[in-house]
């Protein structure tokens, strides 16, 4: 088994690790980013997936990584762990539909809430003690659920008919079109930034590039909330207009 996974903040990439660890503590845990991240898929028969939900769908860069490597999912056995920020009907379905298209058998899925990483709209921010206690309790269900899987019973949360109503009704159907595509809405503000170049290291999909000591945005942003989370001065926006308290896991992991 090994489990792959991406992640804006580390939500993804933490409840991977607390679950893949509870079922073997030598069981590889690699981003969809690193090199050797394709030989650890084709080395393993069971593939534990891992990823944010945006509203209610697959963010448009693990879309593309799926899709780009298609062979590597024929008769591979997944499954799916969808972390969110606060609902998603169906989030690990939307995944597990698109491997099975590409051949993969999808045994099971698993919502977890964690912390919202959409840190540019107050209206979804909460006190740190608040989101200590959201992972807490991530963890505990999580843990159930890879015990469950150890014992042949996964949890199969996200995957049937129902869930998928849930989700297109729930979020798809209004905000569905804002993932259909990279998103050219990121803002940096040059007075603010220092150059430091954090961001454009850390952009997945290399959207953030430095010119003349500023990092300047494209249109190729797949919505991880990454950058917006690390710069140093609260330089970068996306859909809010002010930086409040940056969530990154490490805060919030005791």
């Amino acid at each position: 088994m090994v489990g792959v996974y991406f992640s804006g903040t580390g939500n993804s990439r933490h409840s991977l690790e607390v679950f893949c660890k509870e079922i073997d503590t030598n069981t590889k845990v690699i981003s969809i980013e690193e090199e050797g991240v394709i030989d650890a898929i084709k080395g393993n028969d069971t593939v534990v997936i891992s990823y944010p939900v945006q509203y209610s769908t697959v963010p448009i860069f693990l879309r593309d990584f799926v899709s780009d490597n298609s062979t590597l999912w024929n008769g591979k056995k997944v499954f799916v762990i969808a972390t969110m920020g606060m609902f998603s009907g169906d989030g690990a379905g939307m995944l597990g539909r698109l491997l099975k298209k590409h051949g993969a058998t999808v045994i099971g899925g698993l919502h977890v809430k964690m912390p919202d990483n959409i840190s540019d709209v107050k209206l979804l921010k909460h006190p740190l003690d608040v989101y200590k206690e959201i992972v807490r309790k991530a963890d505990v269900k999580v843990i159930k659920s890879a015990q469950s899987f150890k014992a042949g019973k996964p949890k199969k949360e996200g995957l049937n008919v129902i869930y998928r109503l849930a989700g297109f009704f729930g979020q798809r159907l209004y905000f569905g079109h804002m993932t259909k595509k990279y998103s050219d809405k990121l803002k940096i503000d040059a007075g603010q930034c220092i150059g430091c170049g954090k961001c454009e290291t850390l952009c997945p999909t290399h959207n953030i590039t430095m010119k003349d000591g500023k990092a300047t945005a494209g249109n190729h942003c797949t919505m991880c909330y990454r950058c917006v989370n690390n710069c140093p001065k609260k330089a970068i926006t996306l859909l809010g207009k002010a930086v409040g308290e940056q969530c990154r896991i490490e805060k919030f992991v005791e």
